[in-house]
């Protein structure tokens, strides 16, 4: 890789929760000419925890990866991707979007990943919490998720598979028909 290339760096951040942890974390990111292309970040009981995308010059790698090493309180890992390209498309996936919601218990996230890979679905994007349920204090998850699958893939098919782990879950898969081109 020549010295003026572009990569692209992914960055993990977790450490105690305060004021001024993004800020810190963008500061030494533009410092060393990082461009802060996508994030997800979140409060975790009471921990902050972030993934960063960014994109650099080469030359830059290795200074950004030191500053890092030494911002207090946040334990920082990095991995360099293939593409600087967050909206890199795949020809001919579909795009879905799963919504779902049951009575909370172990293993449930373990149980909906493993139909989701049984039926060759991807996830791009998972958000999950918990929440006590309307008129009673039963605990309820809820997961949402981006997924993406070839065009061949039988919904109805992967819905029913879902719908099968319990008899208190209640899914809602949509699908953009839209294919990815």
């Amino acid at each position: 890789m020549s010295p003026n290339s572009s990569i692209s760096l992914v960055l993990t951040a977790i450490g105690d929760d305060r004021p001024g942890l993004v800020e810190q974390l963008a500061r030494v990111i533009s410092d060393h000419q990082g461009n802060w292309l996508e994030s997800s970040m979140s409060h975790l009981s009471g921990k902050f925890a972030g993934i960063v995308c960014v994109s650099l010059g080469a030359d830059q790698l290795e200074a950004l990866k030191a500053a890092l090493a030494k911002l207090p309180g946040l334990h920082i890992t990095s991995e360099e991707s293939e593409t600087t390209d967050s909206g890199e498309s795949r020809v001919g996936e579909r795009r879905l979007k799963l919504s779902l919601v049951g009575h909370d218990r172990i293993g449930i996230v373990r149980e909906v990943s493993q139909v989701l890979a049984r039926h060759a679905v991807n996830v791009e994007d998972l958000n999950t919490y918990i929440a006590s349920a309307p008129m009673s204090a039963a605990i309820l998850f809820h997961a949402d998720a981006e997924l993406t699958a070839s065009p061949a893939l039988d919904v109805r098919a992967l819905t029913r598979d879902l719908e099968h782990l319990s008899n208190d879950l209640m899914v809602d898969i949509t699908l953009n028909e839209t294919l990815r081109t």
